[in-house]
């Protein structure tokens, strides 16, 4: 599987059929919107932006980063009533995407992690990247950039400020709760602090506060 899609963009992914079929069992339309782009269709701010947003070790860990790990458990330590945050990568992320149902369980994470650890062998990051802006949900039922963009602000990737791009990436990774479009406090907080930080500019106050 992994090797065939290290050249083959995928029309659909598990996570996208088994959510349209809990829609369909909901009562509700099971239609998705997803597009493929090539790498050279994808904007670079927008890969700036779910780097910045996501994954920041991206281009150093292979597949896994520990340091963004223990720092999840120390502030789940400091704050025990408040969910611990997710740490999983880009990596393991598309790996959870494209393979996996969205179901919870030590097993899926076993899974997942074997997953990871292929395509981190096999692909390279730049592939990893185009599959990741490809099938991220980006709005419900709403995958990819060039769809993403579409649905946010009427226009293709391609043409996405860096501004935009940053909003886009500031949902994740909750999009159906939260809209690039339509910003809380929260994402609007958030997205800037994203476009400061592709901009080169650091952040200056990590985020400690619960989301609008």
């Amino acid at each position: 599987q992994v090797l065939f899609l290290l050249f083959i963009n995928p029309p659909i992914t598990t996570m996208m059929f088994f959510k349209g079929v809990e829609h369909l069992f909901a009562g509700e339309g099971i239609g998705c919107s997803h597009t493929n782009l090539s790498w050279n269709e994808i904007p670079d701010n927008f890969i700036q932006a779910v780097v910045a947003a996501e994954d920041q070790r991206f281009y150093e860990h292979h597949g896994f980063d520990m340091t963004e790990t223990e720092n999840a458990q120390k502030e789940h330590a400091r704050h025990p009533k408040r969910p611990m945050r997710g740490a999983s990568t880009i990596s393991q992320q598309v790996a959870k995407n494209l393979f996996l149902p969205p179901w919870h369980s030590f097993i899926r994470k076993g899974i997942e992690a074997y997953y990871t650890v292929l395509i981190e062998f096999f692909w390279s990051k730049q592939r990893i990247l185009q599959m990741y802006a490809n099938i991220v949900e980006l709005a419900p039922s709403v995958y990819g950039v060039e769809e993403g963009a579409q649905y946010h602000f009427h226009k293709p990737a391609q043409t996405l400020l860096a501004s935009e791009a940053a909003q886009l990436a500031a949902v994740l990774p909750n999009p159906v709760r939260w809209s690039a479009s339509k910003p809380s406090g929260y994402i609007q907080h958030r997205a800037a602090r994203i476009h400061n930080q592709i901009r080169g500019i650091p952040a200056d106050v990590e985020d400690d506060g619960e989301p609008d």
